[in-house]
């Protein structure tokens, strides 16, 4: 679903004035992102793997392939999640319970982090509450976080520290109208419930602001990325309101990124969740999803149900093409440790963006994005330059459209390229011999 269309309620004349949202350059320029879900989801660290093409459409909750919304698929009297969760905690075992048997002893957030950026990322966004209600910082709205239960930690400052040390932007993910710990309904079994389920009073609108104020507070996120609208309680003019809110953030972050996931009439980039977008879109957006078909990490996933580093170095080059940005997420086990699976995806794609890197950060959409004629490729431009993306290099030939036949071009890397012509006059450049191998190579063309 697209958030940026989910809008209300209608307010009229009293609607609030929002401050500008305006995305900001160095977002734009940034890329790629990394998610982290990391959460109290992460003890259990299961969904039901889907089949090729998924689950029916009515079973889609109730085998939600989420691990991270575990504690709402448990609560579903005979799901797949229910059955396990007898099984292996016993019956009378909450979802809150498992709390205490969260162990991050082998997270070391510079070592965490440095994983991120030797990928390639340019900015760092950590679940700081997900739907579950099981904060990670040390917040005085609730002992039910991570420094009072589990981890003993303060996860989300050591996270923070880490990513200003590495030099990359830091952000925070943070659930806005769910909060399963501090709301009685049923659970949610559709998308009608997911919008019908939640609290919109106002004490709980105070508390949510509460905590996303001490957030910026403390961190001063470069991202405020919020999740499944606001509560409706707080879209009014009072200060414990989004519009309120928003300039208290933009206030202390004045080149603040914010998401469209507010539920009012006023949002920054787009977010695109598991979906393919077809061209190029005007408006900066981001595209997300996780490694494996889960964002928290789910130990019932294997190599089919992962990206490879070839797949996601595609993934990249494609977003990219489009105006979008890439917030590819990794989940990791309830110790910090990343798994092996997502490790070797995101060390090809930090390699290959050491050499092909200049095709992807500070690029622009150039006046197409992606083609599927002949052997796939992807476009950016950046200071007058144009940079095709052979997503084939294997192939061994690269076309290049009518408007690339003159100037001079070079493989980023690589070589200089001599930019020859088909037997039909196609503009076309062979793929170097020491390229072919790799997942893409980016070929430069300077007028």
């Amino acid at each position: 679903m697209n958030f940026e269309t989910r809008t209300g309620p209608d307010l009229g004349d009293a609607t609030p004035e929002y401050p500008d949202a305006t995305v900001p350059e160095w977002y734009r320029d940034a890329k790629l992102g990394f998610f982290v879900h990391w959460g109290l989801y992460s003890v259990p660290a299961w969904a039901p793997a889907h089949p090729p093409g998924g689950v029916p459409v009515e079973d889609a909750y109730a085998h939600h392939q989420y691990a991270e919304w575990y504690a709402n698929t448990v609560r579903i009297a005979g799901s797949p999640t229910w059955r396990r969760h007898q099984e292996l905690y016993g019956t009378g075992t909450s979802y809150e319970d498992l709390a205490d048997q969260w162990d991050a002893g082998r997270f070391h957030a510079d070592d965490f982090v440095g994983a991120l950026t030797d990928a390639g990322a340019r900015y760092v966004v950590p679940t700081t509450k997900h739907h579950d209600g099981f904060c990670l910082w040390n917040t005085d709205t609730t002992t039910f976080n991570a420094v009072r239960r589990g981890p003993r930690r303060d996860l989300i400052a050591e996270l923070h520290d880490a990513t200003r040390r590495a030099g990359a932007r830091f952000g925070v993910y943070f659930s806005g109208a769910l909060d399963w710990h501090v709301s009685d309904f049923p659970p949610i079994e559709s998308d009608t419930d997911l919008f019908r389920f939640r609290r919109a009073d106002e004490w709980f609108s105070r508390y949510a602001a509460a905590q996303l104020d001490e957030l910026v507070e403390r961190f001063r996120p470069d991202v405020l990325w919020n999740d499944i609208e606001w509560p409706d309680g707080g879209k009014g003019s009072e200060d414990y309101a989004v519009a309120a809110l928003l300039r208290r953030y933009l206030a202390a972050v004045p080149e603040g990124a914010v998401n469209d996931r507010w539920g009012v009439p006023r949002h920054g980039f787009l977010t695109r969740e598991y979906t393919h977008v077809a061209d190029i879109v005007p408006q900066p957006w981001e595209s997300t999803r996780g490694l494996g078909y889960s964002f928290g990490y789910n130990q019932a996933e294997d190599a089919g149900h992962s990206l490879s580093g070839t797949e996601l170095i595609r993934l990249l080059a494609d977003v990219v093409s489009k105006n979008g940005n890439l917030l590819i997420n990794v989940g990791p086990r309830a110790d910090g440790s990343i798994p092996e699976l997502q490790a070797q995806a995101m060390r090809e794609l930090g390699a290959w963006l050491r050499r092909d890197g200049a095709a992807v950060y500070g690029t622009r959409p150039w006046v197409r994005a992606f083609e599927e004629t002949g052997a796939p490729r992807a476009y950016t431009a950046v200071d007058g330059a144009v940079n095709v993306i052979a997503l084939d290099p294997a192939a061994g030939v690269l076309e290049l459209p009518v408007e690339l036949e003159a100037g001079r071009a070079r493989w980023l890397g690589g070589p200089e390229a001599a930019i020859g012509r088909a037997p039909g006059g196609a503009a076309r450049v062979v793929v170097p011999d020491a390229l072919r191998g790799d997942a893409a190579a980016a070929l430069q063309l300077v007028p």
